[in-house]
């Protein structure tokens, strides 16, 4: 439906609050956008841009619309085991994967080296050596100053906090699935920061009048473009072999702990929900970002996660066009950070989070169930976007 000019929405039976709705329109003001913006049933507010949306801009992107966890998003394997193979307890299967998997402000404490682990790892060790000669040549260094270079590679293969997580889950028959969310860590912060600085002061010295200065953009043709969009490429790969590197450790601690080989299925998914990418729409090439919005082109499967307590979603894209082909990254906030920790307690958390092996503390308060929307009423509002494959519900989940 159409939300108001220039947008068309998925979000009937959800609420959206007015502040988002301002954002929104500002988004679609902006003459760089080239179409409609698209917005999602998760649809809250972000910095700058809306979380829930997609925009189609031409000959230019908005650094924070892309926002500063660049490539953040979600990984899934279906598992060959089933709920019968897990014990009774799974406070054993958390500790070891939090043993394995960094969490929060922590890193690694030496450069990760997979090589020795398995055959696959070797090929994660790859990825890493290809990731890190594209590093070194990447033209934004001159702008981003003195960097601990060590720090990055420590701190790839880990989690980091907020609502990034770690989940087993199980489907509808009784499959054990391992869900993760996370992205770019510390240095896909530094970049997109540093984008956005770089869209701030070109838009300064254009005289481009803004509704919100975290609206600026960069322009195609100009040294910052490249220089962000080269950084954002790799930012992009960074946070997809971060999430297949926890992968890889989730796996590990399942076998250990287990005492089990753990295989997997082809269903695995690693999607982002924080990106930028040239695509084709209604006949035209255009950037398309999604911030908080997954691809859900025809037949292509994502992942739609719930929160702690709640269920989540693998989904399969229907190709929706007036969507330019996306769906929703999640259930979306109903409610702030601040807000959560002032409207809910540590009983509430435990009595949302019954039967899932997690943390019940203060530390998590504000990542509580019931500061997101009903993921039920996400999922029917974007019915002609995605279908549903497997319905997931967490039995462990891991934050930082």
């Amino acid at each position: 439906m159409e939300l108001m000019k220039n947008v068309q929405g998925w979000t009937e039976g959800v609420e959206v609050d007015h502040q988002a709705l301002s954002q929104i329109r500002n988004i679609a003001g902006l003459p760089i956008v080239a179409g409609h913006v698209a917005i999602m049933p998760d649809v809250h507010l972000g910095k700058g841009a809306t979380v829930g949306s997609v925009i189609p801009t031409r000959g230019a992107i908005i650094p924070a619309a892309v926002g500063v966890d660049i490539g953040c998003g979600m990984c899934a394997v279906r598992t060959d085991m089933t709920a019968n193979d897990l014990p009774a307890s799974l406070a054993a299967v958390r500790s070891a994967i939090e043993a394995l998997v960094p969490v929060g402000f922590a890193a690694h404490d030496k450069e990760v080296n997979p090589t020795h682990e398995a055959a696959h790892g070797k090929v994660l060790k790859q990825r890493m050596d290809a990731l890190f000669l594209r590093f070194e040549k990447l033209s934004i260094l001159q702008v981003l100053g003195s960097l601990d270079a060590r720090r990055i590679w420590k701190q790839i293969g880990t989690l980091g906090g907020g609502n990034h997580f770690i989940e087993l889950c199980l489907d509808e028959a009784g499959a054990v699935w391992v869900m993760l969310h996370s992205g770019s860590r510390n240095i896909g912060k530094t970049i997109g920061e540093a984008a956005v600085g770089m869209a701030r002061e070109a838009c300064v010295k254009a005289g481009v009048g803004l509704p919100d200065r975290d609206l600026a953009w960069l322009n195609e043709g100009t040294p910052e473009f490249h220089q962000y969009v080269e950084a954002l490429q790799w930012a992009q790969d960074y946070a997809a072999l971060n999430r297949d590197l926890m992968m890889f450790r989730v796996m590990r601690a399942l076998r250990e702990t287990l005492g089990r080989e753990i295989g997997s299925t082809k269903e695995a998914i690693n999607c982002h929900h924080n990106y930028a990418t040239v695509e084709e729409h209604f006949g035209a090439k255009v950037w398309i970002t999604r911030k908080g919005a997954v691809s859900a082109r025809e037949g292509q499967l994502g992942i739609i996660p719930g929160s702690m307590g709640a269920k989540s979603y693998i989904v399969r894209g229907k190709g929706n066009p007036l969507a330019y082909c996306s769906c929703s990254h999640g259930a979306g906030r109903r409610h702030s950070r601040g807000a959560a920790k002032r409207l809910f307690d540590l009983d509430a958390l435990a009595a949302q989070t019954a039967g899932v092996e997690c943390r019940k503390d203060e530390g998590v308060l504000d990542e509580i169930p019931g500061a997101y929307k009903d993921i039920d009423a996400v999922m029917a509002a974007q019915a002609d976007l995605v279908s549903v494959e497997h319905t997931l519900k967490q039995v462990l989940c891991v934050k930082g």
